[in-house]
């Protein structure tokens, strides 16, 4: 069984809106915040590291328009971002990874700085450089515009971490690309966007039934009438085919995506996001966006169900300001992050102590606070994240 906290802590600085945080995560966390307070920037963040690795770091900053989008604008105009982790792996060993890209003119970069710490081995490699390292016999060669642990990927002791930071998986679903004929793919991991379902829901029912079984079953609570969902081939396609019953049928009626409601297929894509690993690939992180978006209110109660249960075996992040899904007093107080943001720039961290005492008081939910706008982060948190010193560098020397 997986270890569902895959990511202890988190530290981010200079990271788009987020100057600087540095966060404990648990198996299930809500981040919790306005429209454009910075939540989707924390999210990305952890993104930024899956897509790096999963394609380049090229491809990663060039998807997000350059590294001048990504490091934060300020008036102190900072030249760098750095991301840091603290993890456990699905085997069980602490690792921890960090890494600083700094700024070139004309739009280049050069990772300054990269550390990563797992059992039986370590590294540093600073612009293009390994400096130091540790259970390697020979280094394999580092390059100043790529991330070194793709590289050391090719290390047995390296391996574990690369995979498990890879196959973190962030979704934005998008209704219309789920409903267009799909390519088929392995299935192993679902799209960002929702586009390769089709192929996943084949994976699911065919190394894992009773996975695919339970999603069928919570769909069918938030979509009632809904009795079923196969992937369907057409040419060298693939969509989705939908069981529904119908008054008066004496067999659910069959349609395909294209004639479902944007509420069903969001609804069935964040199901399997949270539900597919186990199969041939783990995926230790799940994050999703607003996963409550068209659905009805009254769903709320089985959307937070689903995630608790899904939290028992993936870690899972939310951003969320539905106070609907917020909605019950049992959302234990280390299970939220507060984001809010002042003159352009977000301050995320864990709530403030009345915020932490009202809850544990049992006296508002969550959701009640949203309503009244009185969750919001501890400031003196806040500003201890940005006055430390990067301890996941060893010797981080930029301010």
């Amino acid at each position: 069984m997986a270890v569902a906290t895959f990511l202890s802590r988190v530290v981010l600085k200079n990271y788009r809106s987020i100057a600087a945080c540095d966060v404990s995560l648990g198996p299930l966390t809500f981040l919790v915040g306005q429209n454009g307070a910075g939540k989707s920037n924390f999210l990305d963040a952890l993104r930024f590291i899956a897509d790096s690795l999963r394609t380049s770091l090229d491809h990663a900053l060039r998807d997000r328009s350059g590294i001048k989008e990504v490091r934060r604008r300020s008036a102190g105009h900072p030249t760098h971002f750095t991301i840091g982790l603290e993890f456990r792996l699905p085997s069980g060993g602490a690792g921890r990874y960090t890494f600083r890209v700094g700024a070139l003119e004309h739009g280049g970069y050069v990772v300054t700085a990269e550390e990563c710490e797992v059992p039986g081995g370590s590294y540093r490699v600073e612009s293009g450089k390994v400096v130091f390292s540790r259970g390697i016999a020979v280094a394999p060669p580092a390059a100043p515009d790529r991330l070194y642990l793709v590289n050391a990927a090719g290390l047995p002791e390296f391996r574990p971490a690369f995979d498990a930071l890879s196959r973190m998986g962030f979704y934005n679903l998008n209704p219309q690309r789920m409903r267009e004929l799909q390519s088929p793919d392995p299935g192993d991991l679902l799209a960002r966007d929702g586009s390769n379902i089709a192929s996943v829901i084949d994976q699911l029912s065919r190394n894992l039934p009773g996975v695919k079984e339970a999603v069928v079953e919570y769909l069918s609570k938030v979509v009632p009438g809904i009795e079923g969902v196969e992937a369907k081939t057409i040419g060298p396609m693939e969509t989705l085919e939908f069981g529904q019953k119908m008054e008066g049928a004496g067999n659910p009626w069959k349609f395909l995506a294209a004639s479902m409601s944007d509420g069903t297929l969001r609804a069935l894509g964040v199901l399997v996001a949270l539900f597919q690993s186990g199969g041939r690939v783990t995926v230790p992180l799940v994050g999703i966006e607003e996963p409550e978006v068209a659905l009805h209110p009254a769903a709320s109660a089985v959307l937070r169900d689903c995630l608790r249960v899904a939290s028992d075996r993936t870690q899972i992040l939310v951003t969320s300001h539905s106070p609907d899904l917020l909605d019950d007093r049992d959302i234990a107080p280390d299970s939220l992050l507060a984001v809010a943001a002042s003159a352009g720039t977000t301050k995320l961290g864990p709530l403030d102590e009345t915020g932490r005492s009202v809850l544990k008081d049992h006296l508002y939910t969550p959701g009640e606070l949203l309503r009244m706008n009185q969750l919001f982060p501890d400031l003196e948190a806040v500003r201890r994240a940005q006055k430390v010193q990067l301890e996941l560098f060893r010797d981080e020397s930029q301010p």
